[in-house]
């Protein structure tokens, strides 16, 4: 039995009961079931359900948000007026996308043989969507998925299952086979049985690092191919030309969006030695304008921490630090798990704030000297999943963006996304990519039909292209 509990008062919500253990493999032989029906309809027949899926949840955009709100504490307009739209535009986007995950006609490719490479769905896909983007990390999971043809069994994070199970209902409601979609509930001993239940053809999660590596090693056994969006130690690089009023706004958004909680947040920005200290102060004013509040205050720009305990790990990553703190630095009094954007200098490139995943609205501002050292500092922690460059150069812009190891690289700004664009990283931040045509391609698999079409004219002529 997990109980839930709201970030912003740190009382009581509900009480949800986990999915015992056995009943998993049960979800996923029903998926299994329901695959076999879902896969031989055509693509238009897909489209039309996930677009009425859409439209429903649209529709249902007032009880999504309580939902939300209540469990991670997150501002309600930032989710309605944000959050929700754009999952919607996913799912209406994966919609068109099921119309057009054509095979190719490769011809010709061996004499007397015509060759046709066409796609197929995986078969039921096990995920594990996380808590700080509950209902859009569903949607990234679910949309490709489904627009292939797969049937998925998904696991949401024990603190925030709401808006999980509400659109498994209105999934249902768009006309969906009976089992395609599956929801269970619980820790990671729920995730293990899903990752390693032999009826689990391919397993995506949205994580940690260390929870990715847990993954690999429970889907080895069968084989299963593995999609992993991971953490993120995202780097901002501020070069001497950049506009710093427009960069401290940017990179401040970029740090504290739904509270730090967030892979691609801006963690470290590095600054130009010859504007270090005027960047700082940019940075330090709009960090300071940051309305930290109640999530049904329309003047409230982030809310709190998910939980005392992750409160509790991010002050940790700062008292440990023994850096400056400018700014912020300390839980906040009151009910609910607070945090204030905080601000940090005179860190040490090799320390565990610099290196380490923090997950909350904690900005690192480090300097450098010249485009080589901005890069290295950049690419110098395990991670790979965000950065942004913040030049008026077009030309530098590019050049350094094209050195830096990373999935996504934003260019005078920091955070924006596209339902057309692919999203997923590199090194520790993992594999994959979510969004745009490419996640379709990474819940099908390609097959090869070879047909012949005329007898070869003597034995010799048999023979491997």
């Amino acid at each position: 039995m997990g109980k839930l509990i709201n970030p912003a008062s740190g009382e009581f919500l509900s009480e949800v009961s986990d999915t015992p253990v056995g009943e998993v493999a049960n979800a996923v032989r029903r998926a299994r079931a329901a695959f076999e029906e879902w896969s031989r309809a055509t693509p238009a027949e897909r489209a039309k359900v996930m677009l009425r899926f859409a439209d429903l949840v649209e529709a249902d955009a007032e009880e999504l948000t309580r939902l939300e709100v209540a469990e991670t504490g997150k501002p309600a307009a930032v989710f309605r007026d944000g959050e929700l739209p754009f999952a919607v535009d996913n799912l209406r986007f994966f919609a068109g996308a099921a119309r057009s995950l054509d095979g190719t006609g490769a011809g010709v490719l061996s004499s007397g043989y015509t060759s046709v490479l066409v796609r197929r769905p995986v078969g039921v896909v096990g995920s594990i969507a996380p808590w700080n983007f509950p209902l859009v990390m569903a949607i990234w999971k679910l949309g490709p998925a489904l627009a292939a043809g797969n049937a998925v069994v998904i696991k949401p994070a024990p603190q925030t299952p709401g808006t999980t199970l509400r659109l498994a209902e209105l999934f249902a409601r768009a006309g969906a086979p009976e089992g395609l979609l599956q929801v269970v509930l619980g820790d990671a001993e729920v995730g293990e049985a899903l990752v390693t239940d032999p009826g689990v053809d391919m397993v995506s999660v949205t994580g940690s690092t260390e929870t990715g590596r847990a993954v690999m090693r429970g889907a080895a056994g069968s084989l299963k191919r593995v999609h992993l969006e991971l953490g993120g130690k995202a780097p901002a690089l501020v070069f001497g030309d950049a506009d710093l009023a427009e960069m401290a706004r940017g990179v401040a958004m970029g740090a504290t969006y739904n509270t730090g909680q967030d892979c691609t947040a801006a963690t470290r920005v590095y600054i130009s030695r010859e504007v270090y200290g005027e960047a700082v102060e940019a940075l330090h004013a709009t960090l300071a304008q940051i309305k930290v509040g109640d999530p049904w205050d329309p003047a409230t720009d982030i809310g709190p921490l998910i939980s005392a305990g992750h409160r509790a790990r991010v002050h940790g990553f700062v008292e440990r630090s023994g850096a400056s703190v400018l700014c912020g630095g300390a839980p906040l009094d009151g009910p609910g798990f607070y945090y204030p954007p905080t601000l940090i200098t005179d860190a040490r490139q090799d320390s565990e704030i610099v290196q380490g995943e923090l997950f909350g609205p904690v900005l690192v501002a480090l300097p450098f000297d010249g485009e080589d050292e901005a890069v290295r500092l950049a690419n110098d922690t395990p991670y790979g999943l965000a950065s942004s460059v913040w030049s008026s150069d077009v030309a530098r812009a590019l050049r350094v963006s094209h050195r830096l190891d990373v999935g996504v690289t934003w260019v005078n700004d920091h955070l924006p996304i596209a339902s057309e664009a692919p999203h997923g990283g590199v090194k520790g931040s993992g594999f994959g990519k979510d969004m745009s045509q490419e996640a379709v391609q990474e819940y099908s698999v390609t097959r090869h039909l070879m047909i012949k079409h005329q007898a070869p004219e003597t034995k010799e002529s048999f023979r491997p292209a």
